[in-house]
Protein backbone atom coordinates (compact mmCIF):
# COMPACT_ATOMS: atom_id res chain seq x y z
CA UNK A 1 0.00 0.00 0.00
CA UNK A 2 1.22 3.74 0.78
CA UNK A 3 4.52 2.62 2.68
CA UNK A 4 5.44 -0.19 0.31
CA UNK A 5 9.12 0.22 -0.25
CA UNK A 6 10.36 -1.86 -3.36
CA UNK A 7 14.13 -1.99 -2.57
CA UNK A 8 13.30 -4.26 0.36
CA UNK A 9 13.24 -7.62 0.53
CA UNK A 10 9.93 -9.42 2.07
CA UNK A 11 10.45 -9.22 6.10
CA UNK A 12 10.18 -12.38 7.90
CA UNK A 13 6.83 -12.33 10.19
CA UNK A 14 7.70 -12.60 13.08
CA UNK A 15 4.82 -12.74 15.43
CA UNK A 16 4.79 -10.40 17.85
CA UNK A 17 1.84 -10.80 21.48
CA UNK A 18 0.05 -7.37 20.10
CA UNK A 19 0.67 -7.44 16.76
CA UNK A 20 -2.00 -8.25 13.75
CA UNK A 21 -0.16 -11.81 13.69
CA UNK A 22 -2.16 -13.43 16.65
CA UNK A 23 -5.15 -11.23 16.52
CA UNK A 24 -7.69 -14.22 16.13
CA UNK A 25 -10.23 -12.26 14.25
CA UNK A 26 -7.81 -11.07 11.85
CA UNK A 27 -5.95 -13.87 10.66
CA UNK A 28 -9.50 -16.09 10.57
CA UNK A 29 -10.51 -14.22 8.10
CA UNK A 30 -7.05 -13.10 5.98
CA UNK A 31 -3.64 -14.68 4.96
CA UNK A 32 -0.83 -12.23 5.53
CA UNK A 33 1.77 -12.52 3.22
CA UNK A 34 4.37 -9.85 3.55
CA UNK A 35 5.07 -6.61 4.92
CA UNK A 36 5.73 -4.34 2.34
CA UNK A 37 6.07 -0.73 3.96
CA UNK A 38 6.93 0.47 7.33
CA UNK A 39 6.88 3.40 9.19
CA UNK A 40 7.13 5.09 12.71
CA UNK A 41 3.42 5.26 13.00
CA UNK A 42 1.82 2.50 10.78
CA UNK A 43 2.83 -1.15 9.27
CA UNK A 44 1.42 -2.27 6.21
CA UNK A 45 1.17 -5.66 4.85
CA UNK A 46 -0.17 -7.39 1.76
CA UNK A 47 -2.88 -10.10 2.25
CA UNK A 48 -5.32 -12.34 0.99
CA UNK A 49 -9.06 -12.60 1.79
CA UNK A 50 -9.91 -16.10 2.57
CA UNK A 51 -13.39 -15.57 1.54
CA UNK A 52 -12.90 -15.12 -2.32
CA UNK A 53 -9.15 -14.83 -2.28
CA UNK A 54 -9.11 -10.86 -3.02
CA UNK A 55 -5.80 -9.58 -2.21
CA UNK A 56 -6.42 -6.56 -0.02
CA UNK A 57 -3.38 -4.26 2.12
CA UNK A 58 -3.66 -4.71 5.62
CA UNK A 59 -2.66 -1.57 7.08
CA UNK A 60 -1.85 -1.89 11.46
CA UNK A 61 -1.79 2.01 12.75
CA UNK A 62 0.21 2.55 15.83
CA UNK A 63 -1.08 6.11 16.34
CA UNK A 64 -4.62 6.76 17.66
CA UNK A 65 -5.32 10.11 16.12
CA UNK A 66 -4.20 8.88 12.52
CA UNK A 67 -6.57 5.70 12.86
CA UNK A 68 -9.51 7.49 13.69
CA UNK A 69 -9.05 10.14 11.19
CA UNK A 70 -8.53 8.31 8.27
CA UNK A 71 -11.25 5.56 9.21
CA UNK A 72 -14.12 8.40 9.71
CA UNK A 73 -12.69 10.11 6.17
CA UNK A 74 -12.66 6.94 4.08
CA UNK A 75 -16.45 6.32 5.76
CA UNK A 76 -17.43 9.05 4.65
CA UNK A 77 -16.08 9.02 1.22
CA UNK A 78 -16.55 5.13 0.42
CA UNK A 79 -18.43 5.67 -2.68
CA UNK A 80 -16.00 7.86 -4.26
CA UNK A 81 -14.38 5.93 -7.13
CA UNK A 82 -10.90 7.73 -6.86
CA UNK A 83 -10.67 7.13 -3.13
CA UNK A 84 -9.26 4.61 -2.06
CA UNK A 85 -11.71 1.42 -0.58
CA UNK A 86 -11.77 0.68 2.90
CA UNK A 87 -13.04 -2.79 2.65
CA UNK A 88 -13.58 -2.86 6.62
CA UNK A 89 -11.19 -2.30 10.22
CA UNK A 90 -11.00 -3.48 13.19
CA UNK A 91 -10.11 -1.77 16.41
CA UNK A 92 -10.50 -2.88 20.20
CA UNK A 93 -9.58 -0.93 23.25
CA UNK A 94 -5.60 -1.36 23.96
CA UNK A 95 -4.68 -2.42 20.43
CA UNK A 96 -3.55 -1.16 17.68
CA UNK A 97 -6.43 0.01 14.67
CA UNK A 98 -6.41 -2.71 11.70
CA UNK A 99 -7.63 -0.99 8.11
CA UNK A 100 -8.43 -3.98 5.49
CA UNK A 101 -7.67 -1.00 2.20
CA UNK A 102 -7.64 -2.35 -1.63
CA UNK A 103 -4.71 -3.06 -2.64
CA UNK A 104 -3.16 -0.97 -5.80
CA UNK A 105 0.44 -2.07 -6.78
CA UNK A 106 2.03 1.23 -7.55
CA UNK A 107 1.51 5.19 -7.23
CA UNK A 108 2.02 8.56 -8.94
CA UNK A 109 5.55 9.16 -7.44
CA UNK A 110 6.45 5.42 -9.40
CA UNK A 111 5.16 6.67 -12.46
CA UNK A 112 7.04 10.33 -12.40
CA UNK A 113 10.46 8.02 -11.79
CA UNK A 114 9.73 5.77 -14.23
CA UNK A 115 8.83 8.13 -16.88
CA UNK A 116 12.19 10.21 -16.15
CA UNK A 117 13.87 7.19 -17.40
CA UNK A 118 11.64 6.70 -20.42
CA UNK A 119 11.43 9.82 -22.08
CA UNK A 120 8.54 11.62 -20.07
CA UNK A 121 4.46 10.90 -20.23
CA UNK A 122 2.34 12.27 -23.23
CA UNK A 123 -0.29 15.34 -22.99
CA UNK A 124 -3.21 13.04 -23.11
CA UNK A 125 -2.17 10.61 -20.49
CA UNK A 126 -1.19 13.68 -18.11
CA UNK A 127 -4.56 14.74 -18.62
CA UNK A 128 -6.23 11.54 -17.50
CA UNK A 129 -3.96 11.43 -14.54
CA UNK A 130 -4.87 15.24 -13.35
CA UNK A 131 -8.46 14.50 -13.68
CA UNK A 132 -8.33 11.63 -11.51
CA UNK A 133 -7.16 13.44 -8.88
CA UNK A 134 -8.76 16.43 -9.35
CA UNK A 135 -12.14 13.85 -9.08
CA UNK A 136 -10.49 12.33 -5.95
CA UNK A 137 -9.83 15.89 -4.53
CA UNK A 138 -13.24 17.53 -5.38
CA UNK A 139 -15.23 14.00 -3.39
CA UNK A 140 -13.05 15.43 -0.75
CA UNK A 141 -13.75 19.19 -0.33
CA UNK A 142 -17.54 18.18 -1.33
CA UNK A 143 -17.57 16.76 2.14
CA UNK A 144 -15.39 19.39 3.50
CA UNK A 145 -12.42 17.15 4.00
CA UNK A 146 -8.90 19.03 4.08
CA UNK A 147 -6.40 15.78 3.06
CA UNK A 148 -3.23 17.46 4.11
CA UNK A 149 -0.81 15.29 2.80
CA UNK A 150 -1.39 15.53 -1.01
CA UNK A 151 1.86 14.48 -2.84
CA UNK A 152 2.45 12.33 -5.83
CA UNK A 153 3.06 8.87 -3.11
CA UNK A 154 0.08 9.46 -1.71
CA UNK A 155 -1.69 8.96 -4.87
CA UNK A 156 -1.97 5.25 -5.36
CA UNK A 157 -2.71 3.55 -9.13
CA UNK A 158 -4.25 -0.19 -9.74
CA UNK A 159 -3.35 -2.19 -12.41
CA UNK A 160 -6.76 -1.16 -14.80
CA UNK A 161 -5.05 2.94 -14.43
CA UNK A 162 -7.40 4.19 -12.11
CA UNK A 163 -5.96 6.86 -9.48
CA UNK A 164 -7.09 6.86 -5.78
CA UNK A 165 -5.98 9.32 -2.98
CA UNK A 166 -4.99 7.48 0.01
CA UNK A 167 -2.94 7.88 3.28
CA UNK A 168 -5.99 10.10 4.94
CA UNK A 169 -4.19 9.87 8.51
CA UNK A 170 -3.46 13.57 8.53
CA UNK A 171 -7.06 14.08 7.03
CA UNK A 172 -9.37 17.02 8.55
CA UNK A 173 -12.94 16.97 8.73
CA UNK A 174 -13.87 20.97 8.77
CA UNK A 175 -17.43 21.06 9.14
CA UNK A 176 -20.18 19.26 10.37
CA UNK A 177 -22.88 18.58 7.56
CA UNK A 178 -24.90 15.96 6.23
CA UNK A 179 -23.45 13.35 4.15
CA UNK A 180 -23.14 14.07 0.33
CA UNK A 181 -24.45 11.20 -1.37
CA UNK A 182 -23.44 10.03 -5.30
CA UNK A 183 -25.99 12.02 -6.67
CA UNK A 184 -25.05 15.29 -5.07
CA UNK A 185 -21.38 14.44 -5.15
CA UNK A 186 -20.93 15.21 -8.77
CA UNK A 187 -18.31 12.50 -9.57
CA UNK A 188 -17.53 12.97 -13.28
CA UNK A 189 -16.14 9.56 -13.40
CA UNK A 190 -17.22 7.68 -16.41
CA UNK A 191 -13.34 6.88 -17.01
CA UNK A 192 -13.04 7.50 -20.61
CA UNK A 193 -15.29 10.62 -21.40
CA UNK A 194 -13.59 14.16 -22.24
CA UNK A 195 -14.11 17.27 -19.55
CA UNK A 196 -16.46 18.56 -18.93
CA UNK A 197 -19.19 17.67 -20.91
CA UNK A 198 -19.65 14.45 -18.36
CA UNK A 199 -19.69 15.88 -15.15
CA UNK A 200 -23.45 15.76 -14.69
CA UNK A 201 -23.63 12.35 -15.57
CA UNK A 202 -23.13 11.47 -11.98
CA UNK A 203 -26.30 11.10 -11.33
CA UNK A 204 -25.99 7.60 -13.22
CA UNK A 205 -23.86 6.53 -10.53
CA UNK A 206 -26.14 6.68 -7.94
CA UNK A 207 -27.77 3.55 -6.83
CA UNK A 208 -25.20 1.14 -8.31
CA UNK A 209 -22.64 2.41 -6.51
CA UNK A 210 -23.62 2.25 -3.16
CA UNK A 211 -25.41 -0.57 -3.75
CA UNK A 212 -21.65 -1.91 -4.83
CA UNK A 213 -19.68 -0.51 -2.36
CA UNK A 214 -22.16 -2.27 0.35
CA UNK A 215 -21.17 -5.36 -1.41
CA UNK A 216 -17.84 -4.86 -1.26
CA UNK A 217 -17.69 -3.72 2.21
CA UNK A 218 -19.58 -6.65 4.12
CA UNK A 219 -21.57 -5.79 7.00
CA UNK A 220 -19.12 -6.96 9.67
CA UNK A 221 -19.14 -6.37 13.40
CA UNK A 222 -16.44 -3.89 13.11
CA UNK A 223 -16.68 -3.39 9.68
CA UNK A 224 -18.47 -1.02 7.50
CA UNK A 225 -21.82 0.56 9.26
CA UNK A 226 -24.92 2.58 8.73
CA UNK A 227 -24.16 6.68 9.20
CA UNK A 228 -26.11 6.33 12.74
CA UNK A 229 -24.17 3.13 14.15
CA UNK A 230 -20.72 4.15 13.16
CA UNK A 231 -20.79 7.51 14.82
CA UNK A 232 -22.36 6.23 17.69
CA UNK A 233 -19.67 3.57 17.60
CA UNK A 234 -16.87 6.42 17.28
CA UNK A 235 -18.52 7.79 20.19
CA UNK A 236 -18.07 5.67 22.42
CA UNK A 237 -14.22 4.65 21.13
CA UNK A 238 -13.71 8.39 21.70
CA UNK A 239 -15.32 7.95 25.49
CA UNK A 240 -12.85 5.33 26.06
CA UNK A 241 -9.51 6.65 25.31
CA UNK A 242 -7.54 9.23 27.26
CA UNK A 243 -6.54 11.39 23.78
CA UNK A 244 -3.41 13.54 23.89
CA UNK A 245 -4.34 16.31 22.78
CA UNK A 246 -1.23 17.14 21.06
CA UNK A 247 -2.04 16.93 17.01
CA UNK A 248 1.38 14.96 16.08
CA UNK A 249 3.06 15.22 13.08
CA UNK A 250 1.03 12.06 12.00
CA UNK A 251 2.93 10.38 9.05
CA UNK A 252 4.32 13.30 8.10
CA UNK A 253 7.13 11.20 5.77
CA UNK A 254 9.97 13.83 5.16
CA UNK A 255 11.31 12.63 8.22
CA UNK A 256 13.39 15.19 10.06
CA UNK A 257 10.75 18.15 8.96
CA UNK A 258 10.91 20.83 11.38
CA UNK A 259 8.43 23.42 12.41
CA UNK A 260 11.60 26.26 12.93
CA UNK A 261 9.78 28.55 10.25
CA UNK A 262 6.94 28.81 12.34
CA UNK A 263 9.23 29.67 15.16
CA UNK A 264 6.88 27.85 18.04
CA UNK A 265 7.54 25.84 20.70
CA UNK A 266 5.27 23.26 19.99
CA UNK A 267 2.60 22.08 17.21
CA UNK A 268 -0.07 21.26 19.81
CA UNK A 269 -3.58 22.20 18.71
CA UNK A 270 -6.91 22.46 20.55
CA UNK A 271 -8.70 18.90 21.14
CA UNK A 272 -8.42 16.94 17.85
CA UNK A 273 -11.69 15.59 18.27
CA UNK A 274 -12.94 19.13 17.60
CA UNK A 275 -11.54 18.53 13.89
CA UNK A 276 -13.67 15.52 13.57
CA UNK A 277 -17.17 15.43 12.17
CA UNK A 278 -19.19 14.94 15.62
CA UNK A 279 -17.14 17.73 17.10
CA UNK A 280 -16.50 20.59 15.23
CA UNK A 281 -19.77 22.62 14.97
CA UNK A 282 -21.00 22.00 18.48
CA UNK A 283 -16.97 22.93 20.69
CA UNK A 284 -15.67 24.99 18.43
CA UNK A 285 -15.65 28.67 18.96
CA UNK A 286 -14.99 30.00 15.85
CA UNK A 287 -17.42 29.42 13.61
CA UNK A 288 -17.27 25.51 13.73
CA UNK A 289 -13.78 25.14 13.44
CA UNK A 290 -10.87 24.57 15.77
CA UNK A 291 -7.55 25.38 15.61
CA UNK A 292 -5.42 23.15 13.30
CA UNK A 293 -1.73 22.95 13.13
CA UNK A 294 0.91 24.25 10.43
CA UNK A 295 3.01 21.14 10.54
CA UNK A 296 1.37 18.90 8.56
CA UNK A 297 1.92 17.40 4.99
CA UNK A 298 5.18 16.93 2.90
CA UNK A 299 7.37 20.27 2.71
CA UNK A 300 7.75 20.37 -0.85
CA UNK A 301 3.99 20.38 -0.94
CA UNK A 302 3.40 22.47 1.66
CA UNK A 303 1.68 25.75 0.95
CA UNK A 304 3.32 29.04 2.46
CA UNK A 305 0.52 29.55 4.72
CA UNK A 306 1.58 26.65 7.11
CA UNK A 307 5.18 27.44 6.58
CA UNK A 308 4.49 31.01 7.99
CA UNK A 309 2.65 28.72 11.20
CA UNK A 310 -1.18 29.47 9.96
CA UNK A 311 -3.76 27.86 12.45
CA UNK A 312 -6.74 28.75 10.44
CA UNK A 313 -6.16 27.62 6.95
CA UNK A 314 -9.12 25.50 4.86
CA UNK A 315 -9.47 23.57 2.26
CA UNK A 316 -7.18 26.01 -0.14
CA UNK A 317 -4.11 23.95 1.36
CA UNK A 318 -4.95 21.38 -0.50
CA UNK A 319 -5.05 23.03 -3.92
CA UNK A 320 -1.60 24.40 -3.18
CA UNK A 321 -0.39 20.81 -2.85
CA UNK A 322 -2.41 19.66 -6.36
CA UNK A 323 -0.74 23.02 -8.47
CA UNK A 324 3.04 20.83 -7.28
CA UNK A 325 1.62 17.57 -8.64
CA UNK A 326 0.31 19.19 -11.62
CA UNK A 327 4.09 20.81 -11.87
CA UNK A 328 6.08 17.93 -11.32
CA UNK A 329 3.64 15.42 -13.90
CA UNK A 330 4.60 18.44 -16.85
CA UNK A 331 8.27 18.45 -15.84
CA UNK A 332 9.35 15.35 -14.00
CA UNK A 333 10.75 18.01 -11.27
CA UNK A 334 9.43 18.80 -8.25
CA UNK A 335 8.65 22.58 -8.77
CA UNK A 336 9.70 24.03 -5.42
CA UNK A 337 12.27 21.29 -3.68
CA UNK A 338 13.60 23.10 -0.28
CA UNK A 339 16.12 21.53 1.64
CA UNK A 340 14.36 22.86 5.02
CA UNK A 341 11.17 25.22 5.80
CA UNK A 342 13.31 28.26 5.19
CA UNK A 343 14.49 27.15 2.26
CA UNK A 344 11.26 26.34 1.23
CA UNK A 345 9.89 29.58 1.58
CA UNK A 346 13.51 30.76 -0.31
CA UNK A 347 12.74 28.17 -3.09
CA UNK A 348 8.77 29.55 -3.55
CA UNK A 349 10.00 33.54 -3.33
CA UNK A 350 12.25 32.72 -6.09
CA UNK A 351 9.88 32.08 -8.59
CA UNK A 352 6.63 33.89 -7.45
CA UNK A 353 8.59 37.26 -5.82
CA UNK A 354 8.05 37.77 -2.31
CA UNK A 355 5.15 37.65 -0.10
CA UNK A 356 3.52 41.26 0.75
CA UNK A 357 0.31 42.81 1.70
CA UNK A 358 0.01 43.82 -2.25
CA UNK A 359 -0.12 40.13 -3.40
CA UNK A 360 -2.33 38.97 -0.40
CA UNK A 361 -3.71 41.43 2.08
CA UNK A 362 -3.98 39.04 4.91
CA UNK A 363 -0.76 37.58 5.37
CA UNK A 364 0.64 39.90 7.68
CA UNK A 365 -2.04 37.89 9.76
CA UNK A 366 0.04 35.08 9.49
CA UNK A 367 1.45 34.09 13.16
CA UNK A 368 5.40 34.19 11.93
CA UNK A 369 5.03 36.50 9.10
CA UNK A 370 6.92 39.60 11.06
CA UNK A 371 9.25 36.75 12.83
CA UNK A 372 10.69 35.71 9.41
CA UNK A 373 12.25 38.24 6.65
CA UNK A 374 13.74 37.93 3.36
CA UNK A 375 15.67 40.13 1.35
CA UNK A 376 13.46 41.53 -1.24
CA UNK A 377 13.70 39.09 -4.40
CA UNK A 378 14.44 42.07 -7.09
CA UNK A 379 13.71 39.18 -9.93
CA UNK A 380 11.48 36.66 -9.42
CA UNK A 381 12.14 33.83 -12.07
CA UNK A 382 7.98 33.22 -12.56
CA UNK A 383 6.39 29.94 -13.00
CA UNK A 384 6.60 29.98 -16.94
CA UNK A 385 10.39 29.39 -16.65
CA UNK A 386 9.76 26.31 -14.17
CA UNK A 387 7.46 25.03 -17.04
CA UNK A 388 9.91 25.07 -20.35
CA UNK A 389 8.36 23.85 -23.21
CA UNK A 390 4.44 23.48 -21.64
CA UNK A 391 1.71 25.47 -23.10
CA UNK A 392 0.08 28.91 -22.25
CA UNK A 393 -2.75 26.60 -21.18
CA UNK A 394 -0.20 24.19 -18.56
CA UNK A 395 1.09 26.74 -17.57
CA UNK A 396 -1.89 29.15 -16.29
CA UNK A 397 -3.21 25.48 -14.65
CA UNK A 398 -0.66 25.51 -12.62
CA UNK A 399 -0.80 29.40 -11.81
CA UNK A 400 -4.33 29.33 -10.92
CA UNK A 401 -3.69 26.85 -8.00
CA UNK A 402 -0.15 27.94 -6.89
CA UNK A 403 -0.84 31.34 -5.74
CA UNK A 404 -0.51 33.11 -2.61
CA UNK A 405 -4.05 34.36 -1.79
CA UNK A 406 -5.76 30.86 -0.94
CA UNK A 407 -8.97 32.26 -1.90
CA UNK A 408 -7.84 33.08 -5.29
CA UNK A 409 -6.78 29.20 -5.82
CA UNK A 410 -9.28 27.34 -7.99
CA UNK A 411 -11.28 24.41 -6.80
CA UNK A 412 -11.52 21.45 -8.05
CA UNK A 413 -14.66 21.73 -9.79
CA UNK A 414 -13.70 25.36 -11.67
CA UNK A 415 -10.58 23.03 -13.50
CA UNK A 416 -12.40 19.99 -13.89
CA UNK A 417 -14.49 22.34 -16.07
CA UNK A 418 -11.37 24.24 -17.29
CA UNK A 419 -11.08 24.47 -21.04
CA UNK A 420 -7.25 22.10 -20.86
CA UNK A 421 -9.37 18.96 -20.38
CA UNK A 422 -11.80 19.16 -23.58
CA UNK A 423 -9.19 20.80 -25.93
CA UNK A 424 -6.93 17.88 -28.42
CA UNK A 425 -5.08 16.20 -27.16
CA UNK A 426 -7.86 15.00 -25.36
CA UNK A 427 -7.66 12.61 -21.60
CA UNK A 428 -6.84 8.88 -23.13
CA UNK A 429 -9.09 6.30 -22.07
CA UNK A 430 -7.74 4.71 -18.34
CA UNK A 431 -7.16 1.09 -20.33
CA UNK A 432 -4.76 3.25 -22.58
CA UNK A 433 -2.49 4.65 -19.83
CA UNK A 434 0.82 3.19 -19.16
CA UNK A 435 0.97 1.75 -15.28
CA UNK A 436 3.90 1.27 -13.92
CA UNK A 437 4.58 -2.47 -13.04
CA UNK A 438 5.21 -1.79 -8.94
CA UNK A 439 6.79 0.85 -7.20
CA UNK A 440 10.01 1.99 -7.65
CA UNK A 441 12.85 4.19 -6.65
CA UNK A 442 13.61 5.10 -3.18
CA UNK A 443 11.28 5.10 -0.78
CA UNK A 444 9.16 7.93 -0.46
CA UNK A 445 8.75 7.10 3.51
CA UNK A 446 12.18 6.61 4.02
CA UNK A 447 14.08 9.48 6.21
CA UNK A 448 14.95 11.34 2.87
CA UNK A 449 12.08 10.53 1.08
CA UNK A 450 11.88 8.75 -2.43
CA UNK A 451 13.44 12.09 -3.70
CA UNK A 452 17.01 12.85 -2.89
CA UNK A 453 16.73 15.58 -0.80
CA UNK A 454 13.44 15.59 1.62
CA UNK A 455 14.82 17.70 4.48
CA UNK A 456 18.03 18.56 6.67
CA UNK A 457 18.77 18.43 9.96
CA UNK A 458 18.53 22.20 10.34
CA UNK A 459 16.37 24.96 9.06
CA UNK A 460 19.60 26.91 8.88
CA UNK A 461 22.04 24.83 6.73
CA UNK A 462 23.19 25.93 3.81
CA UNK A 463 22.28 29.38 4.67
CA UNK A 464 24.77 32.27 4.85
CA UNK A 465 24.49 35.19 7.33
CA UNK A 466 21.28 35.18 9.01
CA UNK A 467 20.05 38.15 11.30
CA UNK A 468 18.42 37.61 15.15
CA UNK A 469 16.71 40.97 16.56
CA UNK A 470 14.87 41.01 19.76
CA UNK A 471 11.59 42.65 19.64
CA UNK A 472 8.99 43.48 22.43
CA UNK A 473 7.05 40.08 22.09
CA UNK A 474 10.02 37.74 21.01
CA UNK A 475 11.70 38.33 18.13
CA UNK A 476 12.71 38.79 14.11
CA UNK A 477 14.76 36.43 12.10
CA UNK A 478 15.97 37.91 8.71
CA UNK A 479 17.68 35.73 5.66
CA UNK A 480 20.25 36.54 3.14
Amino acid sequence: MQNQNPNMEPQPLLPKSWSIHTRAEIIAKYEILERVGSGAYSDVYKGRRLSDNLIVALKEVHDYQSAFREIEALQILQNSPNVVLLHEYFWREDEDAVLVLEFLRTDLASLISEAKKEGGISVGEIKRWMVQILCGVDACHRNMIVHRDLKPGNLLIGEDGVLKLADFGQARILLEHDFVGPDDNHQPYEPDAPYPENIDQAAQVGDDMENESQERCGNQEQGIMNREDYFRALDELKAKHTVDETDKETNVHDGDTSCLATCTGSDIEDDFLKGSYSYDAEDAGDGGQGALTSCVGTRWFRPPELLYGSTSYGLEVDLWSLGCIFAELLTLQPLFPGTSDIDQLAKIFNVLGNLTEEVWPDCAKLPDYKTISFNKVENPIGLQSCLPSRSTDEISLVRKLVCYDPAGRANAMELLEDKYFNEEPLPVPTSGLHVPLTKSGQDEDSPRGWYDDMGSDSDFDEFGPVDVTRTKTGFSIRFY
